[in-house]
């Protein structure tokens, strides 16, 4: 092995790459640099147009959400199981679909035009699904109308699983983080982008939903799909007043480049001393967004990948000779996984109420007096629980925990996402009691839901913003996208293993000619409902413990 010495003075690819990357990234729409710009883009003159744009989008995503199961069974004419399973991977879809956003903005088209491309194929899936609404059914699941419709559902999937990880990161990207001023103001944005999103959600709950089990479903795809129009032009009227980045690259090839180098040197015999790992010169600068990390004696296979055999390998870096910073960066990700893990739980737990809580409100009295609620309607006081949480949470909880803890933001981001899952039990064991009484009385009114959404609500303001304060806190510097994404990740996955629980429940309980815990007429369940509740509590809990 040659002398690091010998092999310093061979180094400029790997510098003058780094080098390259340096420079301001910030400019305006005309790509003229941002500090010359400044007094006419970003800040609250651009933000206006994407809490906007934030507001319609959701307002049309959970429009379809809220009643999918519905259109599904009345439509489409689908079991319970299948109306469920549906539902749940096409949420699934919607939550990987945020690392082809990740991908696509931070290597090639930057958050602006990512943005933009995804709205376009959402729009092209909204109006799909709103055409297939106005076709004769034949009862068939090879009809045109469900081919259409199924068509239209995974595009809008796409769509909004490419936008979520993009239009929150491009507002934050609106403030100047070296003006003070600024930085308190993107502090705020964030408060108002989650108010934003709920707004949207709530009007969804109750106006689109209302409209939908009242006016028809040809009229109730029509209403969102010219709510992601109103997104996507609301989007596109701020264009002059936006600063942009300029993609450098995503972090997920830092990561391949590191897996990659260390396994072509699993043979490689590491040095005692750490300092001999290859890193950038301290009077090299690092690409804008990155520092470089310590050595940590963690999972040390992967520092292999820093190990210099021959000055050749230089030449052909990054893949085969990577820096200690790459390296740290992969395994701080790699720490992060089980609580990312413990998130998958959660959100199977999540998914279940808008998909079998909405099953479980059709066997219900829905008549309030003389006033009809639809059960996909409940799902607002989920966005009523969060709304009127949130400054309860912040000016009182805070405090009074702050006392207690001596910690300056009340509780940690591990304690936050941890009351979260505690709550998501109660969630689960509202759902039990509920279904128990319902069976016994044979019909309930439906206002007997409300307590179980209302949880669901306050898990969300503790787990959901807790891991999402995690995952930015932990992740490093030029890994924060791709931590998001990754982040959003668990609600897909969470979805997939509810459909699979689902799933499995059905083809057990069905055995020998019983009806089921989930039959297409639930009078009919010995256990009813309770049973795929109970089945979801139990490795929620087994999970919550072990954490």
């Amino acid at each position: 092995m040659e002398s690091l010495e010998e092999i310093s003075q061979q180094e400029e690819p790997i510098i003058e790459d780094s080098v390259e990357r340096i420079g301001d990234r910030n400019v305006d729409i005309k790509v003229t640099p941002t500090p010359l710009a400044k007094h006419g883009t970003g800040s609250w003159k651009a933000c206006k147009f994407i809490l906007a744009t934030e507001c319609f989008e959701e307002l049309a995503y959970y429009g379809i959400q809220f009643n999918l199961v519905t259109f599904l069974k009345t439509i489409l004419h689908e079991s319970n199981v299948s109306a469920a399973r549906n539902y749940t991977n096409w949420q699934g879809t919607c939550y990987v679909a945020p690392l082809v956003g990740a991908i696509v903005a931070d290597s090639y088209l930057g958050r602006y035009l990512t943005t933009l491309a995804f709205f376009a194929v959402y729009l092209i899936g909204m109006a799909a699904m709103s055409i297939s609404a106005s076709l004769r059914p034949d009862g068939s699941s090879s009809s045109p109308q469900s081919v259409i419709f199924f068509l239209g559902l995974y595009m809008m999937a796409i769509g909004a699983g490419g936008i979520k990880p993009c239009v929150s990161s491009f507002g934050a990207d609106q403030f100047d983080d070296t003006d003070p001023t600024e930085r308190l103001k993107k502090n705020s944005f964030f408060n108002w982008f989650f108010f934003s999103v709920y707004i949207g959600s709530f009007v969804a709950g109750t106006v689109v939903v209302w409209v939908q089990d009242h006016y028809g479903w040809v009229i109730g795809l029509w209403i969102p799909t010219l709510f992601i129009a109103l997104a996507m032009a609301s989007f596109f009227l701020g264009s002059s007043s936006y600063r942009v980045q300029k993609p450098l690259g995503s972090p997920l090839v830092s990561v391949c480049q590191v897996i990659v180098a260390a396994v072509r040197k699993r043979n490689v015999d590491l040095p005692r001393d750490a300092s001999l790992l290859y890193e950038l010169p301290e009077d090299v600068p690092m690409a804008e967004g990155t520092k470089k990390l310590q050595h940590t004696p963690v999972i040390r296979f992967l520092d292999k990948a820093a190990v210099i055999s021959s000055a050749e390998e230089l030449y052909s870096a990054p893949w085969r000779v990577c820096t200690v910073t790459q390296i740290e960066e992969l395994k701080i990700v790699i720490g992060m996984l089980p609580i990312w893990a413990t998130g998958i739980v959660f959100f199977a737990v999540l998914a279940q109420f808008s998909s079998t809580f909405l099953v479980q409100g059709r066997m219900m009295d829905t008549m309030v007096g003389t006033f009809a609620i639809p059960p996909a309607s409940l799902a607002c006081f989920d966005a009523v629980s969060v709304i009127l949480f949130v400054p309860v949470y912040d000016r009182v909880l805070i405090p009074t925990a702050r006392r207690f803890t001596g910690n300056e933001r009340g509780f940690s981001e591990l304690q936050r996402f941890g009351i979260g899952l505690f709550l998501s039990i109660l969630v689960m064991a509202a759902a039990v009691v509920v279904e128990t009484r319902r069976l016994a009385l044979g019909r309930m009114c439906i206002l007997w839901q409300v307590p179980q959404y209302l949880l669901v609500g306050a898990s969300v303001v503790f787990a959901c913003v807790g891991q999402s304060e995690f995952f930015y806190n932990e992740a490093p510097e030029s890994m924060r996208s791709l931590c998001t994404a990754l982040g959003l990740l668990t609600v897909s996955l969470g979805s997939y293993l509810s459909s699979l629980v689902v799933t499995l429940v059905a083809s057990i309980t069905t055995r020998g000619g019983e009806p089921g815990w989930i039959p297409n007429n639930l009078l009919k369940g010995r256990e009813g409902f309770g049973g795929i509740v109970v089945v979801l509590l139990e490795p929620r809990g087994h999970i919550y413990r072990s954490t």
